[in-house]
């Protein structure tokens, strides 16, 4: 029996108010688990049917094929709803999923960066922080300072300040860099809708373009170009 009685006891994440709407809940009792005199009745259609003693309740649901649900156990007098409890597990159930589906779990990675980093490992450093804040992670930038590099935590500040100016269309600073032991530290948080590729890319391709371009016009330049003409002119003059 006391299995039986058990089984009727289930763990139900949904607590139902008279409205509708939906809490975070305690376990639910149905049926023969009702231990209170008087409850307030919702049938299965949602419409209120008024305090009425808990035996006339539970005959009501019996006589549909339905189990009287508590709902609302804190309410005076508690809440109890005429459905069928297999289908309510089923539908909340199906719920928690899709929610569970809709939540996005945002993981904080770390980018590691020492004071005197070069030009190129920046880049490299930096390529990696825009591929994590495209799929989404938060990212830990640190700064590194061995031996006396800790009394030069400017130069270290500088360099996340210039993280943070390159990420900006991507990233919003959700920390300020912060100095803790012999690492400082900021936190990048990725922006719902950027606004453009990272400014170390677009610095990047602007000194290509003004490399490519001085190539090319120095190439083409008027001045740079030697007439034969003149070659031979000038051969004539230091023969004679």
């Amino acid at each position: 029996m006391g299995s039986l009685r058990r089984s009727f006891f289930f763990r139900f994440g949904i607590e139902e108010t008279l409205h509708g709407s939906s809490a975070i809940a305690r376990p639910l009792r149905i049926n023969d688990q009702i231990r209170i005199r008087t409850v307030r009745v919702i049938d299965d259609d949602g419409q209120q049917l008024g305090i009425m003693a808990t035996e006339d309740a539970l005959a009501q649901a019996r006589t549909a094929g339905l189990d009287l649900i508590e709902i609302s156990p804190t309410a005076q007098p508690p809440v109890c709803r005429i459905g069928d409890f297999g289908r309510l597990k089923y539908e909340q159930a199906k719920k928690d999923k899709d929610a569970r589906k809709k939540q996005r779990h945002v993981e904080l990675r770390e980018v590691k960066l020492r004071p005197k980093i070069e030009i190129h490992d920046y880049e490299t450093k930096a390529r990696m922080a825009e591929r994590l804040l495209i799929d989404g992670s938060k990212i830990k930038v640190t700064i590194m300072f061995r031996g006396r590099e800790i009394t030069y935590t400017s130069f270290g500040k500088r360099l996340l300040d210039r993280m943070a100016e390159d990420m900006e269309p991507l990233a919003i600073v959700e920390r300020e860099a912060r100095l803790e032991g012999r690492n400082m530290f900021m936190i990048l948080a990725p922006r719902v809708a950027p606004t453009g590729p990272p400014k170390y890319s677009l610095h990047r391709d602007a000194e290509k373009d003004h490399a490519t371009t001085v190539a090319a016009t120095t190439a083409t330049d008027p001045e740079d170009v030697t007439d034969p003409a003149d070659t031979d002119d000038t051969k004539e003059q230091t023969s004679a």
